[in-house]
């Protein structure tokens, strides 16, 4: 499996394709994370909210991979939002994950009833200064949110994690993004499974022999998308990094845009999710 890098604005790269454990347990995420890095997978993402760094950092041992030959990615949580505490929760993610750096580390939400994820960015680009964060970003920030923290720090993002699928594209902060030099991350990047029954997407697979995740992993690729399916099933793992050697036709690409909804979101508007 080789995948394509796409470089940072910092001047890093990141494989184009991960795998997400949002929702796996401990021992799900060891499992999956072994079964990525040795069928090929070059790139793991996780969160301290989703509980399951120590399992990531299992996993990762158990592949035998040196450290310098994936990618890892973790998130700050909204609860230790703030310079220190941020600092603090970065350090208790290391110790889980039995590294001392990652490659990508983000922040969760903009959160911005607590008004803090300024604080918090700067603590970020102290983790970059230091070099135990070697890329720093953010996920689902607004547009409003990633101009205030050029603003108020001079320093954007590498990337923003959003909630991106046919169904709902995010075609503005897309344009956004690409103003800013901001690379867009796709999380949920199937529908949470909802697309893998359209018949749109359904009827590609089939022209193209392929399955319907395969379909949709392929549209994030060619629309640009760093993407990071999630899965716990070592079948579905190895099929979803079995992409990079088809590609969805101009006429099956402007099939899978056509649906773009408006009220295609699943997850929480960062604007008003209160947590």
């Amino acid at each position: 499996m080789i995948e394509p890098m796409i470089r940072l604005n910092d001047g890093n790269q990141i494989p184009q394709l991960g795998l997400g454990v949002w929702r796996a347990s401990d021992d799900e995420a060891a499992q999956a994370v072994e079964v990525a890095l040795t069928s090929g997978y070059r790139h793991v993402d996780t969160a301290a909210i989703y509980r399951n760094e120590a399992g990531v950092g299992r996993g990762i041992a158990a592949s035998g991979l040196p450290r310098a030959e994936f990618f890892l990615t973790t998130k700050v949580w909204n609860d230790d939002q703030g310079f220190d505490s941020t600092l603090g929760a970065f350090e208790a993610s290391l110790g889980l994950l039995g590294t001392d750096y990652v490659d990508l580390y983000l922040i969760h939400w903009p959160s911005p009833q607590r008004g803090t994820y300024v604080e918090t960015w700067k603590a970020l680009m102290r983790l970059k200064e230091e070099g135990r964060a070697k890329s720093i970003g953010v996920s689902n920030f607004c547009p409003e949110h990633l101009e205030r923290l050029q603003a108020e720090t001079g320093m954007l993002p590498v990337l923003n994690q959003v909630e991106l699928h046919p169904a709902f594209q995010q075609r503005a902060l897309k344009a956004v993004h690409e103003r800013m030099g901001i690379l867009t991350q796709a999380w949920s990047p199937l529908g949470q499974g909802k697309l893998l029954e359209d018949p749109t997407v359904t009827a590609i697979a089939k022209a193209q022999g392929r399955s319907a995740a395969q379909v949709l992993i392929r549209w994030h690729l060619q629309s640009g998308h760093v993407v990071i399916p999630k899965s716990v099933t070592p079948e579905r793992i190895r099929a979803n990094g079995q992409v990079f050697d088809f590609e969805l036709t101009e006429a099956e690409m402007a099939a899978l845009d056509g649906l773009d909804r408006a009220d295609g979101r699943i997850g929480p508007d960062p604007m008003t999710a209160a947590f």
